[in-house]
């Protein structure tokens, strides 16, 4: 880590010149830190002396010699940094005269570092800098060979260089300093760091707009081998370029238009100081000057390196459509399209799905694109049939996923028409793109392509499957739904894979009546159909039912009966083979249902308890109150007699005992010495009388609040009556809804007389387990007030 240490009047290390000083000493430990020195020094009361240590002070071993090379100066590395081209000069006129290096700073160098020697006091160094000292010169040096200093690299690997390429601003002073050190060492101007990153590279990211037009300059006839050389990421100068300048798209059109015109970001059209009429497309962003000085020195640029990423496809990638725009003008159509794994510059546009127009672009310059494919056999339409909307939630506006639907069937029919035989093209998986929007449930999409191209339908993946087979293994219930209610291809709805599984098969093995609701609604779709197992749709219906005590309501067993109930056949197997499911419970089996019992009674009890005990203290807190002893009958009810008064009481009643008989059963069924058939008859009797209770409970509390209230809130009370029984219905909420929705698919495939046949059977049973103590409650009450007149 780069640190500042700043110490009043340290003591200068042993046989150092001694300089009185009134100031502080700064040092730092990496070239970051250098570069807030420059404004140190630049102050005209800076009482200040620089030393630019190295990052340890320990003698560098021969293995870290060997890997690393030379360790840079640290005095060459702070005039690299502030951009000292006279303090460098000093540095190098030592190293000539064959003296030996210095890297403890004196008067004079810090002077020409930056400072003036009126403003400079009389200054001395730290211990810490005699430890920097004793880390390069423990021995006396030996004079040096010339071009030794420069040589030396930061533990990057960075060289003078790479330091002033990178540091400071576009200053004369940092260009000379780079035309000394050229002058010195040209091949320096092509030294890599450890990241192969080059200086060009440096001042490229660092946007020193004129230090790279001087690189490239110092350069000289080299200036393309410079240009298209790549560090470790195999990217070149261009890719920095394209990182850090705005490439925002405006208007892409507008865009080529004014650079076809002439148009030079910063050109001056008219002469009067100002951007010209052809340039204010360029005055409103600052517009991708790096990139057009690179290209224009080496137009054939954006064709490299052969691997790796491609300029135009980050800039595509980084929607930076405008640059990319560039690259391709600047290049007259000559540059690479490739990205990563195998992909192009179009896969990664399409990906972005934020601008069409630069997809219109994109195959003007290049149709081939849309036949290639990445590592994974994916062509660019297998790219946009992955688009969807899902990400934008249920809850979005509808104007928002309309748009983006509209978009994505947009960029689907622009790379379609460019080549249509890729809607025929397989992945490596063997999907092809509509099998890809049916798994992501891109349901526009689906009815474009198969718009385009009906047989496209049939199309088979790897396993045999269609795209309405992939669309239920994905559990996509929007296609299905779409499929079975589009007569142009339900053709494809008996389709059977490669195991003999049809799309009805793989719906029922997913578990989900969402899932199978639109194909059993659709009389097309054979019921009775054998995979290669021999497995009918029903066989799989049953053995997805569970074993032992189940939830009645559970999807596995309504699909089976919703089969049965349509007349669905088992396999070719003999009636004692099908029996087979029925077997006894296995030992695990045994130990997993008396768990699950125990778990359920642990949590019915509590209600069932509380419930209790509600009742018992209505039973002596009745509504109305009781008369006084001194009336006639005293102590009894005031309401007793009244007909709602008598349904009260017997809902409460029925409250309790059914209750207390529900903890019964579950204590029962909670013991584990108690057989386990046993346990699961007074869990079944224990549930449903709970539930009883609760619609007791709930009619006594409508009945005594409207007791209460009607006589001085009438409107209240009915109020009170009518939300009550919101708990009712709540309960029964997931079974009306199934109840409803396999109506409907009943409705579909046996025809409205059937369907109405069976309504009242079905509406009675439902009135008899779930609302009996509502019939039981008033009727009592009308027989009692029978019975008392």
């Amino acid at each position: 880590m780069a640190s500042i240490i700043e110490e009043e009047g340290a003591p200068s290390p042993p046989n150092a010149p001694t300089v009185a000083m009134d100031a502080k000493l700064m040092m730092a430990t990496d070239r970051g830190e250098v570069n807030k020195l420059k404004d140190l020094v630049s102050k005209e009361d800076a009482m200040a002396m620089v030393v630019v240590m190295a990052a340890t002070s320990k003698k560098p071993s021969k293995e870290d010699q060997s890997s690393a090379g030379r360790t840079i100066n640290p005095l060459l590395l702070a005039s690299a940094c502030v951009g000292s081209w006279k303090a460098l000069n000093f540095l190098l006129a030592r190293e000539d005269a064959r003296r030996p290096p210095m890297v403890t700073p004196t008067q004079e160098f810090l002077e020409l570092l930056g400072g003036g020697s009126g403003a400079m006091g009389r200054a001395s160094v730290s211990a810490a800098a005699g430890d920097v000292e004793e880390g390069f010169n423990q021995d006396p040096p030996a004079p040096s060979a010339a071009g030794a200093l420069l040589k030396g690299v930061t533990s990057d690997g960075d060289t003078a260089l790479h330091a002033v390429a990178g540091s400071g601003d576009d200053g004369d002073d940092f260009l000379e300093y780079a035309a000394i050190i050229c002058d010195r060492d040209r091949d320096l101007l092509f030294a890599k760091n450890h990241m192969g990153d080059t200086p060009l590279h440096c001042a490229v990211r660092a946007g020193r707009y004129k230090m790279v037009s001087h690189l490239i300059d110092l350069a000289g006839c080299d200036s393309k081998l410079l240009l298209r050389m790549d560090n470790e990421r195999h990217e070149t100068a261009l890719h920095e370029a394209i990182r850090i300048e705005d490439g925002r798209i405006l208007d892409v059109k507008e865009y080529r238009l004014a650079v076809l015109l002439g148009a030079v970001p910063g050109s001056d059209d008219d002469g009067d100081g100002a951007p010209g009429e052809k340039n204010i497309f360029f005055a409103r962003t600052k517009e991708m000057n790096m990139v057009r000085l690179l290209m224009g020195a080496d137009p054939e640029l954006a064709n490299h390196p052969a691997q790796g990423i491609s300029p135009l496809y980050l800039a595509i990638l980084l929607e930076k459509d405008t640059i990319a725009v560039t690259l391709q003008i600047k290049s007259a159509g000559n540059l690479s399209y490739s990205g990563p794994h195998g992909q192009n510059a179009l896969h990664v546009a399409v990906l972005r799905a934020t601008n069409t127009v630069m997809i219109e672009e994109l195959l003007k310059w290049n149709r081939s694109l849309t036949t290639q494919r990445d590592k994974h056999g994916s062509t660019p339409l297998h790219f946009a049939s992955s688009l969807h909307h899902n990400h934008l939630g249920f809850f979005s506006p509808p104007w928002i996923r309309n748009y983006w639907r509209t978009r994505i069937s947009s960029i689907v029919a622009k790379v379609f028409e460019a080549n249509p035989a890729a809607l025929y093209q397989a992945d490596n998986s063997g999907l092809f793109p509509i099998h890809v929007a049916a798994s992501i449930g891109t349901r526009s999409t689906i009815e474009l392509l198969l718009g385009k191209s009906p047989s496209s339908a049939g199309l088979r993946n790897a396993k045999g499957r269609t795209f309405l087979h992939v669309a239920v293994e994905k559990r996509r219930q929007n296609i299905v739904s779409f499929v079975c209610q589009t007569p142009s291809v339900e053709w494809i709805l008996n389709m059977q894979d490669k195991d003999g599984n049809t799309a009805l098969h793989l719906a029922i093995k997913s578990r989900m009546l969402m899932m199978c609701r639109p194909l059993l609604g659709n009389k097309k779709v054979h019921l009775n159909l054998s995979n290669v197992k021999g497995h009918t749709p029903l066989d799989l219906s049953r053995s997805n039912l569970p074993r032992g005590i189940y939830y009645k309501m559970a999807s596995e067993n309504l699909i089976h009966n919703t089969l049965a109930i349509f007349g669905a056949k088992h396999s070719g197997l003999r009636c004692d083979h099908i029996e087979k499911y029925r077997r006894p419970l296995k030992q695990k089996e045994k130990k997993k249902q008396s768990d699950l019992i125990k778990d359920a009674t642990q949590m019915f009890i509590v209600g069932a308890v509380l419930i209790a005990t509600v009742a018992f203290g209505a039973t002596f807190a009745i509504p109305g109150g009781y008369k006084a002893d001194d009336h006639l009958n005293g102590g009894t009810p005031t309401l007793a007699g009244r007909y709602l008064f008598d349904a009260f009481m017997m809902a409460n009643t029925l409250a309790f005992v059914c209750s207390t008989a529900a903890t019964l059963g579950l204590v029962l069924s909670g013991t584990t010495m108690v057989e386990l058939g046993t346990r699961q008859i007074n869990l079944v009797a224990s549930v449903f009388l709970f539930s009883s209770s609760v619609t007791s409970m709930t009619v006594a509390f409508a009945l005594a609040a409207y007791m209460v209230l009607a006589p001085v809130a009438r409107t209240t009370a009915i109020a009170v009556f009518v939300i009550s029984p919101l708990a009712v219905l709540y309960r029964n909420l997931e079974k009306i809804f199934k109840w409803g929705l396999l109506a409907r698919v009943r409705l579909a495939r046996q025809g409205p007389i059937p369907s109405v046949r069976c309504f009242p059977v079905e509406v009675i049973s439902l009135i008899l387990l779930e609302l009996w103590p509502v019939v039981v409650t008033f009727a009592w009450a009308g027989f009692a007030r029978i019975h008392h007149h």
